[in-house]
């Protein structure tokens, strides 16, 4: 299971532990909030296997590498985890597009600063990526 700290602002994965950023806004699940939920979701599908480390992502489909084709946005970055809501309260997860991705803002990891997504380092992200399968349970508190 893939234990995420709000508070601490890690990831945790067995042995593996993280640096992270979630929500700027805080928690929630309104649509548009720009808010990380919290609870029981599970990994629903996994983008990237075999593209390069900075690939940049849009829609969840490779554009490019950074810093290219990152137009100096908050880029998806590496690989993504697209998380699936197990509870009522944040059965919406999917359709938000919360994932665990790799971000180019890695001097804001360790604080509360994506869009709602949980950000990791690219270099984590790749480690976390080979390690978890489809199913893979995550929980947020």
């Amino acid at each position: 299971m893939i234990c995420i700290s709000i508070s601490a602002q890690t990831l945790r994965y067995g042995e593996l532990v993280f640096p992270c950023s979630t929500g700027r806004a805080g928690v929630g699940t309104e649509p548009g909030s720009g808010r990380t939920p919290t609870g029981l979701f599970e990994i629903c599908s996994l983008h990237g296997a075999n593209a390069p480390l900075m690939t940049v992502f849009r829609g969840r489909l490779p554009v490019g590498t950074y810093p290219a084709a990152a137009r100096g946005e908050d880029a998806i970055l590496t690989r993504i985890l697209a998380l699936h809501g197990l509870e009522p309260h944040n059965a919406n997860t999917r359709s938000r597009y919360i994932y665990i991705h790799g971000t180019n803002e890695v001097g804001l990891l360790g604080t509360p600063a994506s869009h709602g997504c949980v950000r990791l380092s690219p270099q984590d992200m790749l480690t976390l990526f080979g390690r978890v399968r489809l199913g893979t349970r995550v929980v947020i508190t």
